[in-house]
C-alpha cells in the first residue's frame, strides 16, 4: 500500500484503510462453523433522522467497537452489525410538507449516517446490514404478528387514546409533554386530545409475570431494573364487589391492596371514563358530571395523578354502593385522579388512612373512619393515618394485625361471592398501531361475520386464526379479522395519492380503496383488488387494515435478523441462533430503560415460548452510556445551538483523535460536556506514538528502534502493566483509565534510548482499538502485510510486573536529604552503608554522633544525630 513520507497525515490515513477495511471485508463475520468463540456486540441501532450525527452518538458506537475489536484481536468470532430502525413520524411528516415518498428521504438520512459511521473507523460487518423498512426484513415483523395474531396475543379495541390532530395520529402516553397550555406532543408541541379510536392492542399483560421474573437472570443496571418493575407494577391484594345500592343488577368492582380497611371505605369514585359513567349518573347530577368529563378529558395521566397538586376535583353522581363488609350505603364519586387504565377504573376510598383519599374527602366534607390503630392517640380528622397497627372500629376484626386481617376478609368476601384474591399490575396492554402511512402494514382483513363463518375446516388460514375470533365494529357493522398467510407475505406499502391524514384520524391508507378493498379467498388467504371480477366462490369481500404498526415493531426484534440477514425461509436459522445465543454486550441510551427494552423482552419471551427461539430473554448484559453535554453543560439539541457536528471535528482532528477523545473524557456511564479545546491533548498523544514508530522525515522506522540491545527494566516492567490494566479496562469498560495507563507508557518509552520492534509492536496493537487507523498505518511501516485486526492481542508476563529495585528515602534528623535505587533484598547493614556514602547524606552527618539509626527495609533510613 502507498502512502506519503513521514508525516502524521490522518486523513490520508483514515481514507487508506477505511478502503482497505471495505476491499478485504476486514469485518465480515465469519461462519458459525469457524471453530472460534462467537462474542455478539450490539449497539442500540439508530433512527436516521435528517440531522445525521452529532457528537454525542459516537461515543456508546466507540465504546462497542473497542471491545470489538478487542475481541476479535483475542481470538474471537466477532458479529458487530448495523442497522437502522427507519420508519417513523419525522419521515411522514416530511412527505405531507414536500409529497416525496418516505422512502426516498429515508434513504438519504440512512446515506448519511452510513457515512458519518463509516468516516469514524467502526468495524462493522456492513454486508449484515438492516432496515427495518426493507421488505425483506418487515415480511417477519408482519410474520411475527401473525404469530401474535394467532395465539390470542393480538386484539382489537376502542380505547381513549392521545389523539394529534395535526400529526394525525395517536400518541403513547410518553410522547405527550405537560405544558401549561395543556398536553402537546412531543414531536411539533401541537395540541393533544383524548379521543377513541380502534386500536390493534397486544396483550403484553399476559406476560407481565415472566417479565418481572425474567429480570432476575440479566447483567442489567439495577436503575434500569427497577424502573422495568415498577412499570409492571405488581400489586397483590383483593378483587372487591359493591353492589348498587339503586341499580339492579350493577356493581362495581375494585382492586385494593388493602383489603382489611374495608370498614373505613366511606365513599367510592369512579374514573371519568368508566363504563357505568352514564348509568350511575342520576338526573339531577348529569350536567355537573357531563361537565366535568369534559373538563378533565384532555388531562395527561400525570396531571391527574400528581400528588403535587393540593386541590382535589370531582362531582357525586347521585348513585350509593353498599359496602359488603357492613352494609353501609357509601356516595360514589367521579373524580381525575382515578385512572380507567390501572386497576378496574374504580376504587374505595379510605380517607383515614391514604393521603389522597383523605384530601379529597376533607375537599368535599365526607365521613373519615379511623380503623388502623396505633401506639399514640391520634386524630384522622387532623391527618391521615399510614402506619401499620392493630384493627379499630373493624367488628370482628378488631384487634388483629393488618396481614390476618386481608386473609380473613378476603375469605369471607370469596366464601360470599363478593371477592377475591387478585394480583393487579400497572402495565397496560400496548397500544400497537398508529394511523400512519409509513409503517409496517397489518397482515390483516376484515370479513363479515357471516363470511367468516364459511371458512372451510381444511383452509390454509386456519394455522393462523385465533381459538376466539378478533371482532370489531367498523362503520356500524360487525366483522371478524382474517389474517394473510406466510404465502402473501410481505404486504407492501402502496402508492398513495396523499401523506395527509384523515380528519377522522384514519391513516392515508384508508383513501386507496384500490388497495384496501379486495377479493379475500377463505381457502388459502389470497388476495385481489375488487375492481376486478369475483374469482370464484370461495372469494369474499374483504377490507384491509389501514392502520400501521408503530416504529416499536421493527426495533423489537432487530437483532434477531442480524444473525442471518439472508435468510428467506426462516427469520433466523436454528444454527444460527443457536451459536450467537443472545447479545454477549448490548449498549445504549438510558432513555430505552423502559418500552423499547419492555417491548423486545415480551416478543422475545414469546417467540421462545412457541420454539421459535433457544433462549427466554434477548439481552444478558446491558450497558447505557452517559451522555455527551454541549459546552454550556446542557443536553445537546438544535434548539440550544449546542450541537456540535463530528463530520467537522474528524475533518479538523482526524477521527482517531475523536474516538480516544469521546473515551477519554470520564467514566463511559457518566455524562460529561464536550470540550472542543481539550482533544488537542489526545491528538499531541496520537503524534507522539507516530514519531515513536516512525521517522517523520524518512517515513521509515525510527531510529530508536533496535532489536540489538536490551530495554531498561522500567521500559519493560511499564509494558506489561499496561498490557495488563489496557485489557482489564477493556473488559471492563473503563476506557478513560486506560488510555491513561497507555499515556505513561508513552512517557516511559520515550525516555528509553532505545527501543525494541516487539515493544512498539505491542503498544501499537494495545492502541489499534482505540485509535484503528494511525495504528493500522503504523503497523505497516513496520514491515507488515496483513491488517492489525489480525496480529491477535499483546500477552504480558506477570513475572516482569515485579520491580527488583525500589526507591529509599535517606533522612538526617526527620528531613530527607536524599533518594536512591536499590536492590529490593539488599540487607540492612548495605543499606546503612549506602545511606553514610551518599555525599548528600554526609554533609549533614559531618562527624557527629549518631545517637540512633531508623531503617525501615525498602523504604528510608533516617539517622538521628546530635546537636
Amino acid at each position: 500500500m502507498e502512502h506519503s513520507q513521514g508525516v502524521y497525515d490522518f486523513t490520508a490515513f483514515e481514507q487508506r484503510w477505511q478502503a482497505y477495511w471495505k476491499s478485504h471485508s476486514t469485518f465480515r463475520t465469519e461462519p458459525s462453523t469457524c471453530g472460534k468463540p462467537k462474542y455478539y456486540v450490539l449497539d442500540m441501532f439508530p433512527y436516521p433522522s435528517g440531522a445525521g450525527l452529532h457528537i454525542g452518538h459516537p461515543e456508546g458506537y466507540t465504546a462497542s467497537d473497542i471491545l470489538g475489536r478487542y475481541k476479535k484481536a483475542s481470538g474471537f468470532n466477532v458479529l458487530h452489525p448495523m442497522g437502522w430502525d427507519a420508519f417513523g413520524l419525522p419521515a411522514e411528516q416530511h412527505a405531507i410538507a414536500t409529497g416525496e415518498h418516505p422512502a426516498l428521504q429515508t434513504r438519504k438520512n440512512i446515506d448519511n449516517f452510513r457515512r458519518q459511521l463509516q468516516m469514524i473507523g467502526f468495524g462493522i460487518d456492513w454486508e449484515r446490514e438492516l432496515s427495518t423498512t426493507d421488505e425483506k426484513y418487515f415480511r417477519w415483523t408482519q410474520w411475527i404478528f401473525l404469530k401474535l395474531f394467532r395465539h390470542g396475543l393480538a386484539y382489537v379495541s376502542e380505547k381513549p387514546v392521545w389523539f394529534c390532530p395535526a400529526l394525525g395520529t395517536v400518541l403513547a402516553n410518553e410522547e405527550v409533554l405537560n405544558t401549561k397550555e395543556g398536553p402537546r406532543s412531543e414531536r411539533g408541541n401541537h395540541p393533544v386530545e383524548r379521543r377513541p379510536i380502534r386500536q390493534w392492542v397486544l396483550r403484553i399483560t399476559a406476560y407481565a409475570d415472566k417479565l418481572i421474573e425474567g429480570l432476575d437472570s440479566l447483567d442489567w443496571p439495577d436503575s434500569t431494573k427497577r424502573l422495568q418493575k415498577n412499570w409492571i407494577g405488581k400489586s397483590e391484594g383483593a378483587e372487591v364487589k359493591f353492589e348498587l345500592a339503586d341499580i339492579p343488577n350493577e356493581s362495581l368492582t375494585v382492586f385494593t391492596t388493602r383489603p382489611d380497611t374495608l370498614f373505613g371505605a366511606t365513599y367510592m369514585v369512579v374514573a371519568p371514563e368508566h363504563p357505568l359513567i352514564s348509568k350511575l349518573t342520576t338526573s339531577a347530577q348529569k350536567a355537573d358530571v357531563d361537565t366535568y368529563i369534559a373538563a378533565v378529558r384532555n388531562k395527561s395521566d400525570l396531571e391527574r395523578t400528581d400528588l403535587a397538586d393540593k386541590k382535589k376535583t370531582g362531582v357525586f353522581t347521585g348513585s350509593y354502593a353498599i359496602n359488603p363488609v357492613n352494609g353501609n350505603k357509601i356516595p360514589v364519586w367521579t373524580a381525575d385522579y382515578v385512572l380507567m387504565s390501572y386497576g378496574t377504573g374504580a376504587i374505595m376510598a379510605v380517607p383515614a388512612h391514604d393521603i389522597r383519599d383523605w384530601e379529597f374527602a376533607k375537599e368535599f366534607n365526607l365521613p373519615i373512619i379511623q380503623v388502623v390503630g396505633s401506639k399514640e392517640p391520634i386524630d384522622v380528622q387532623e391527618k391521615p393515618w399510614t402506619e401499620d397497627g392493630p384493627m379499630v372500629n373493624s367488628g370482628a376484626f378488631n384487634g388483629l394485625s393488618a396481614t390476618e386481617t386481608k386473609k380473613k376478609i378476603t375469605a369471607d368476601l370469596t366464601n360470599k361471592g363478593q371477592g377475591k384474591l387478585a394480583v393487579n399490575f400497572k402495565l397496560r396492554d400496548w397500544l400497537f398501531s398508529r394511523q400512519r402511512y409509513w409503517g409496517e402494514p397489518f397482515p390483516i382483513l376484515w370479513i363479515s361475520k357471516t363470511d367468516y363463518a364459511k371458512i372451510p375446516a381444511d383452509s390454509e388460514i386456519r394455522e393462523f386464526l385465533p381459538k376466539e375470533a378478533v371482532t370489531c365494529q367498523i362503520n356500524g357493522v360487525e366483522v371478524c379479522a382474517v389474517p394473510l398467510t406466510s404465502k402473501q407475505l410481505p404486504l407492501i406499502l402502496p402508492e398513495v395519492k396523499s401523506y395527509q391524514p384523515s380528519p377522522t384520524g384514519d391513516s392515508p391508507l384508508s383513501k386507496e380503496p384500490e388497495w384496501t378493498e379486495v377479493w379475500y379467498n377463505i381457502s388459502n388467504g389470497e388476495t385481489v383488488a375488487q375492481s376486478k371480477p369475483q374469482p370464484g366462490p370461495l372469494w369474499i369481500k374483504a377490507s384491509r387494515e389501514t392502520n400501521t404498526m408503530p416504529q416499536w415493531a421493527g426495533s423489537c426484534w432487530y437483532y434477531l435478523r442480524y444473525l442471518d440477514p439472508q435468510n428467506t425461509k426462516e427469520l433466523a436459522s436454528a444454527e444460527n441462533l443457536n451459536y450467537w445465543g443472545n447479545p454477549d454486550f448490548y449498549i445504549g441510551g438510558a432513555e430505552h430503560a423502559v418500552l423499547h427494552l419492555l417491548y423486545a423482552r415480551f416478543w422475545h419471551r414469546f417467540l421462545y415460548d412457541i420454539k421459535v427461539l433457544p433462549t427466554p430473554e434477548p439481552f444478558k448484559k446491558l450497558f447505557h452510556q452517559g451522555l455527551i453535554l454541549g459546552e454550556d453543560g446542557e443536553k445537546m439539541s438544535k434548539s440550544r445551538g449546542n450541537v456540535v457536528n463530528p463530520d467537522i471535528i474528524v475533518k479538523e482532528h482526524g477521527a482517531d483523535a475523536l474516538r480516544m477523545y469521546l473515551m477519554f473524557l470520564g467514566p463511559l456511564e457518566a455524562s460529561k460536556p464536550w470540550n472542543t479545546d481539550g482533544i488537542s491533548g489526545i491528538t499531541r498523544f496520537l503524534r507522539r506514538l507516530w514519531r515513536l514508530a516512525v521517522d517523520e522525515t524518512t517515513g521509515n522506522i525510527s531510529h530508536k528502534i533496535n532489536d540489538g540491545v536490551n530495554e531498561t527494566e522500567e521500559l519493560v516492567r511499564e509494558l506489561n502493566r499496561t498490557i495488563k490494566k489496557v485489557s482489564h479496562d477493556i473488559e471492563t469498560l473503563q476506557f478513560n483509565t486506560a488510555i491513561s495507563q497507555m499515556m505513561i507508557l508513552m512517557n516511559v518509552a520515550e525516555k528509553s534510548p532505545t527501543l525494541k520492534r516487539s515493544t512498539v509492536e505491542d503498544f501499537t496493537r494495545l492502541a489499534a482499538p482505540f485509535a484503528p487507523h494511525v495504528c493500522e498505518e503504523i503497523w505497516q511501516r513496520l514491515g507488515h502485510k496483513e491488517s492489525i485486526t489480525q496480529a491477535g492481542w499483546p500477552k504480558y508476563d506477570e513475572s516482569k510486573l515485579i520491580e527488583s529495585t525500589v526507591d529509599v528515602v535517606f533522612q538526617v534528623n526527620g528531613k530527607v536529604r536524599a533518594t536512591t535505587k536499590v536492590d529490593k533484598n539488599i540487607s540492612k547493614e548495605a543499606l546503612v552503608a549506602l545511606a553514610k556514602a551518599d555525599p548528600a547524606v554526609q554533609k549533614f552527618l559531618d562527624g557527629k554522633p549518631i545517637i540512633k539509626e531508623i531503617i525501615v527495609p525498602g523504604k528510608l533510613v533516617n539517622f538521628v544525630v546530635a546537636g
